[in-house]
């Protein structure tokens, strides 16, 4: 009779897979947990340590980890050695193991779990049996996984090979993601010597960033709740790989906020940021800041989605809207277009300390969130003329802002808008150009300030902003020609702040 050894920690389907087993000719051979479902399900169960000779030991630490578990497990049943060699110590050939392991990452996920309990979480048995049956996959299915218990149960009377090592390679996937979960958790350094990080696979995409590539969506085991790897999409097409590449950047966008504010965002840029006593009023802000590059932008808003401000919204070409939540009213009139992408998700602030990570070919670059805030406390007045409380406000308000704007980054904006954005050009006076271009065909541009990502290098960023209605400027400084261009601000009669802090986004 052939031979399964059972031991799971989740029990989903057990007793029906087991059952399958059965009616397929095996002798089922279960560990404690395991063995009492089975028993309870009514199937006829031998205890592992009727296999092995020793009982479960050390509050079961130690159940499977025995030679004439593993022997007959990794026997190669093609060698007449092998067989002759378990044969001898008369131990049986173990045709199917079926395990999943114990809770590791959940159970360090839940608050105020202390390291002894983490460490009992970490299951040893369990992946030396399933790596021995993956490895001798030739003969033996490895079954990981409840949702596998299915197929497993067809292959098993079709005798297929290649669902057979394809669920050999699922278990190695799983357990090397298990012990890359267990390492970051030993070993809490932000960059260790050997990086192993582990993601699952959500949803393969239709394509890539362009039609002729490939692309997959894959979510890390402890994705923060303020993440899209959490949202909920309620309505619309499926994301598509440029779709979460943009609403990632507009999360992190709105998140810098506490007012009701609103973003929107083009090709991981904002065209428009809005702030306002009611979701509303800010929308209203966000939409006048570019009501041309709106147009097929992603709309993240910090506040729940009122009637008034969806009836505005629903008069537009936009491809998704992401907010906390999104009252019943607005949902039913935004849910007219097919294939608006409405999500819900938490945006409560982000963990500190978060990383981020870019790949590059062979290797990958991993590096601490810019989460610098600038105060008012980390101005230094460089110019004779100070900026008043209202410029100090529309500069820090811009500071924020343009940390997400792709370099070279220039911001112009008041306290409570963004009027026109420079972004990603080979120089910064092009930067500049464009977004008080931008900005000069906004009503609320007098008076306005900008802030730019890093130092001037020349003073012609100055001139150009000063001639052109800019009366207040935030940049990092540490340029040797600083000197020219606080000259230059005192000329024209407009205020500068440096931050000493550089906000370089590429």
């Amino acid at each position: 009779m052939k031979r399964a050894l059972l031991s799971v920690y989740d029990k989903t389907d057990i007793v029906s897979f087991a059952q399958g087993l059965i009616d397929l000719g095996f002798e089922l051979v279960a560990t404690g947990g395991t063995q009492t479902a089975l028993t309870e399900g009514g199937l006829a169960v031998t205890p592992v340590e009727t296999i092995t000779g020793f009982p479960e030991m050390l509050g079961g630490r130690v159940k499977t980890l025995h030679p004439a578990v593993h022997a007959g497990i990794l026997a190669r049943r093609e060698d007449p050695a092998d067989m002759a060699a378990i044969a001898a110590q008369d131990i049986a050939p173990v045709d199917v193991v079926a395990i999943n392991l114990y809770p590791f990452a959940a159970t360090i996920a839940q608050p105020g779990v202390t390291r002894g309990e983490a460490i009992e979480q970490i299951d040893i048995g369990g992946p030396t049996a399933l790596r021995a049956a993956a490895k001798n996959a030739a003969a033996v299915w490895a079954v990981c996984d409840p949702a596998d218990y299915a197929a497993a149960l067809a292959g098993i009377a079709a005798d297929d090979g290649d669902l057979r090592q394809r669920l050999a390679a699922k278990v190695f996937q799983t357990t090397a993601a298990y012990d890359a979960q267990i390492a970051a958790y030993l070993d809490p350094e932000p960059f260790p010597v050997q990086f192993t990080p582990t993601y699952t696979r959500r949803e393969l995409m239709r394509y890539g960033e362009n039609s002729h590539q490939q692309a997959a969506f894959y979510v890390a085991p402890d994705a923060p709740a303020a993440s899209l790897a959490n949202a909920t999409q309620l309505h619309g097409k499926a994301m598509s790989y440029n779709n979460l590449k943009d609403a990632d950047a507009a999360l992190a966008m709105v998140q810098e906020f506490d007012r009701p504010a609103v973003v929107a965002v083009k090709h991981m840029n904002p065209c428009g940021i809005g702030l306002g006593d009611t979701i509303e009023a800010a929308w209203d802000k966000a939409y006048a800041a570019d009501s041309m590059s709106i147009f097929g932008g992603i709309i993240a808003l910090n506040r729940p989605v009122d009637l008034a401000t969806a009836t505005k919204m629903h008069a537009l070409f936009l491809e998704i809207i992401m907010a906390p939540s999104f009252d019943d009213d607005a949902y039913a009139i935004l849910a007219k277009k097919k294939n608006l992408r409405l999500l819900t998700l938490s945006l409560g602030t982000q963990p500190q300390g978060q990383l981020e990570s870019v790949s590059v070919v062979g290797g990958l670059l991993r590096q601490t969130r810019d989460e610098q805030i600038e105060t008012g406390a980390d101005l230094t007045v460089v110019t004779k003329l100070a900026p008043t409380p209202e410029q100090e406000a529309a500069l820090l308000f811009a500071q924020q802002v343009v940390k997400h704007v792709k370099s070279n980054a220039i911001v112009v904006a008041k306290a409570d808008q963004t009027l026109g954005i420079g972004a990603g050009q080979m120089n910064r006076i092009g930067s500049v150009e464009i977004a008080i271009r931008q900005a000069q065909t906004n009503p609320a541009f007098a008076g306005a300030v900008m802030a730019s990502d890093a130092f001037f290098p020349m003073d012609d960023c100055v001139r150009y902003a000063a001639q052109h209605g800019i009366r207040a400027i935030i940049q990092p400084g540490g340029s040797i020609r600083d000197a020219d261009s606080i000259a230059v601000a005192d000329e024209y009669g407009i205020a500068m702040v440096t931050t000493g802090v550089r906000h370089f986004r590429h």
